[in-house]
């Protein structure tokens, strides 16, 4: 008597199967959350074949120009980064200016923490974006290819 499932099933890549590719993005006058959304989907495997959404399958992302991002309105004053010490009164908050100024990595590194998954495996896909300020990065050895930001329109 033949079985009422097939036997088929699909497949899920394993870790070791995986081919990673390293993209580098120039984000100077990037628009920040555009730039970050792009990021994201790279790093989670969205832009590959072998997308599943349940294994760390996305590639590694260096961006380099990280200071030299771009907001649309009065996002530089307006937007508030908040860190807390953990004892009373120990709140702080920088705008988007100061944080520029001061450390202009952490920007680009939370705007893309927000779009990855809230558990063990966005920790590890955040692992493989390689933020710096300058245009300079150590990761020549592997070659990285430009990231291509734009969408394709299909019509």
């Amino acid at each position: 008597m033949p079985t009422a499932y097939p036997t088929k099933s699909t497949r899920s890549p394993k870790p070791g199967e995986v081919d990673r590719r390293w993209y580098v993005v120039d984000a100077e006058g990037q628009n920040l959350g555009r730039l970050a959304a792009t990021i994201a989907e790279t790093l989670r495997g969205k832009r590959s074949p072998f997308y599943t959404p349940h294994a760390d399958c996305g590639d590694f992302v260096v961006v380099v120009n990280a200071g030299k991002i771009a907001v649309t309105g009065q996002k530089m004053d307006d937007k508030l980064y908040w860190r807390h010490s953990g004892y009373p009164g120990g709140i702080r908050k920088r705008t988007l200016r100061e944080q520029l100024d001061r450390r202009p990595e952490e920007v680009i590194r939370m705007a893309v923490r927000g779009m990855l998954p809230k558990n063990s495996l966005g920790r590890a896909q955040l692992l493989k974006m390689k933020v710096y300020a300058g245009p300079d990065h150590p990761h020549e050895a592997q070659s990285p290819e430009p990231l291509r930001l734009e969408r394709k329109v299909i019509a």
